[in-house]
């Protein structure tokens, strides 16, 4: 079931970027088999969990079958090796040189199949003076200017809440082994695929991140950095997000606040305006938002077709309606773990339609 049914991963990575990479082709039908040693992925500790099972591990690793293996080990090798030459695909995020000194770097798991797509992702690449650094999510973001674009009107630099690097990093690589297969299908053979967190961070970034420093040749004026119009706004017992970014929103957004004077101000008159007053009308519009209660404000903004939307807290997202409309979430039978709840694979196929509910993720112990 789903696109890449008949296609078969080894998983030889560990916490996020490459076992979510894995997790999403497990997700698109792919027989993803995920190896660890006896300690098992790092992951497993990180977060609730039950027994050898966190939600972060689950996340990541659902959907997938596990084999227990000491690389060092030559039984344990031969069963690995027994898997990668019947592979179409390998992930591995070892640090650079790691997976060589194993004996499984890619010109030696080349050499046995050729057809393999080898996909090594990395926190810096192989060469330069960071490559064999430790590499995790937040000194990502510090360095790939994350941290400066998230700077608040004190200037000070913060960091995206999240494992941003690391999942967007997971969803670079499941494009770009699945482009690496389409190649296969012409030519025959596979290659090797390398993804490194620091290049996906700023690749990502870059579009509204680094709008000023783009223009290499007689550079225009420095726009306002995308961090000075992104906030939420205090409602009566809550908070929203409002956007308006064009004129015919910006009027819609003024009749779902009932403010009508906001709307005729001569200094808010055009996007370039507001941005260039956008301490008075920030003002203005702290006011009028702080009048109505989250739940009525949200309505307004629905019913004005103006961009916005309520801050869901995390229990409230799990009711949201636009969530159970979408059928955002799925409970998944994790034996005597009792059922897990696990987001949805956000694409739908019209043709191969996806395991709407993936079996749970390889236990430490009781594993096939």
């Amino acid at each position: 079931m789903g696109p890449l049914k008949g296609v078969r991963v080894v998983d030889m990575s560990q916490v996020i970027s490459g076992p979510l990479a894995a997790a999403w082709l497990a997700d698109q039908g792919a027989d993803v088999v995920k190896i660890e040693d006896s300690k098992g992925d790092p992951s497993r500790l990180i977060g609730p969990r039950k027994e050898d099972m966190s939600a972060l591990y689950f996340a990541a690793n659902r959907g997938k079958r596990g084999v227990v293996a000491d690389l060092k080990n030559a039984e344990d090798r031969e069963r690995v090796w027994a898997e990668i030459e019947k592979a179409d695909v390998l992930v591995q995020n070892f640090r650079p040189g790691v997976a060589e000194r194993l004996g499984f770097g890619y010109a030696a798991v080349a050499q046995r199949n050729p057809r393999l797509v080898y996909c090594s992702i990395s926190g810096f690449g192989p060469h330069g003076p960071r490559a064999k650094s430790r590499a995790y999510d937040s000194v990502l973001q510090a360095l790939a200017g994350f941290a400066a674009c998230q700077a608040g009107p004190s200037g000070e630099p913060e960091l995206v809440r999240s494992y941003v690097c690391d999942k967007v990093t997971a969803l670079i690589a499941a494009q770009a082994i699945t482009a690496a297969l389409v190649s296969r299908a012409t030519t025959g053979v596979g290659q090797h695929v390398e993804v490194n967190m620091f290049d996906v961070a700023i690749a990502f970034n870059w579009p509204e991140g680094m709008w000023n420093q783009a223009f290499l040749d007689d550079p225009p004026d420095p726009a306002p950095e995308v961090s000075t119009s992104y906030r939420l706004w205090r409602t009566r017992d809550g908070y929203v997000s409002l956007s308006a970014l064009q004129q015919v929103e910006f009027e819609a957004l003024c009749r779902a606040l009932d403010a009508p004077e906001i709307a005729a101000d001569p200094r808010f008159a055009t996007p370039t305006l507001r941005m260039a007053n956008r301490v008075p009308y920030r003002e203005a519009m702290e006011a009028k938002v702080a009048a109505w209660t989250t739940a009525e404000l949200d309505a307004r903004l629905a019913q004005e077709d103006a961009p916005g939307a309520r801050v869901n807290l995390r229990e409230e997202l799990l009711t949201d309606p636009q969530a159970m409309e979408n059928g955002s979430f799925v409970e998944i039978d994790a034996g005597d773990l009792g059922r897990l709840r696990a987001a949805r694979h956000p694409a739908r196929f019209g043709a191969t339609p996806v395991n709407p509910r993936p079996h749970a993720a390889p236990r430490l112990r009781g594993r096939g």
